[in-house]
């Protein structure tokens, strides 16, 4: 599909013609995860927020579940179901990603401020292969706090106003996707008996892409 054709498409699925250009211009998953890489990070200084994908582009910063809407709405523009990926921790914030399959494999986008908890090549046999990928690297201080994934829920279920051109905060996506079907990774008593992370590993979180302000850090 030609980049004129991407932004008629995108214009027709809600975008206005700004934000369909910025986006029909990624032309593959690995241009759409540069794209978040160097996006702003949301920090939310002006409270919780869930921005549709026209909001996002519009405010210029995104956190997980905006950036894997973004993620979501550009790969469906490269031929590939609009697709999130909720991830549920204990004692830990939750954490969404945008997954698609190339030849059958899985692979997903991820829109985060940290290192490890970012894209992954589609190479994964399964959507649980996928998530396991994420287990040792999702973490709060020493603890490892991955505890289940979701069933992949697909964005084109719903009307696009819903969540690409919402001009108020889209709840609904996250409380849909928090109740979607999820499945365990580890058991109770797997759980208590896994190894904490130890220094350097702790350490490594304090490299990010963009500095955390320091009233933030203070609520983390």
């Amino acid at each position: 599909m030609s980049l004129a054709a991407r932004i008629r498409l995108a214009q027709k699925r809600g975008l206005s013609l700004p934000a369909a250009r910025m986006l029909a211009r990624l032309s593959s998953p690995k241009a759409i995860q540069d794209f978040l890489v160097n996006f702003p990070q949301n920090f939310e200084p002006e409270g919780d927020t869930a921005r549709s994908v026209e909001q996002t582009l519009k405010h210029r910063r995104a956190h997980c579940i905006e950036g894997a809407m973004v993620a979501a709405f550009a790969l469906w523009l490269q031929g590939h179901p609009p697709l999130l990926l909720d991830f549920s921790a204990h004692q830990d914030m939750d954490h969404v990603i945008a997954p698609f399959r190339v030849n059958g494999k899985w692979g997903a986008i991820s829109k985060t401020n940290y290192v490890c908890l970012r894209w992954r090549d589609p190479v994964y046999r399964s959507v649980r292969e996928l998530a396991m990928s994420y287990f040792h690297e999702y973490a709060k201080g020493p603890r490892k706090t991955l505890r289940s994934y979701s069933k992949p829920y697909d964005l084109s279920r719903l009307p696009t106003e819903k969540w690409v051109n919402n001009p108020k905060d889209c709840w609904e996506i996250a409380d849909l996707i928090t109740a979607t079907r999820h499945y365990a990774i580890v058991t109770d008593a797997e759980a208590k008996a896994l190894r904490h992370r130890d220094d350097v590993e702790v350490r490594s979180d304090k490299v990010t892409v963009f500095p955390i302000p320091k009233w933030k850090r203070q609520r983390l």
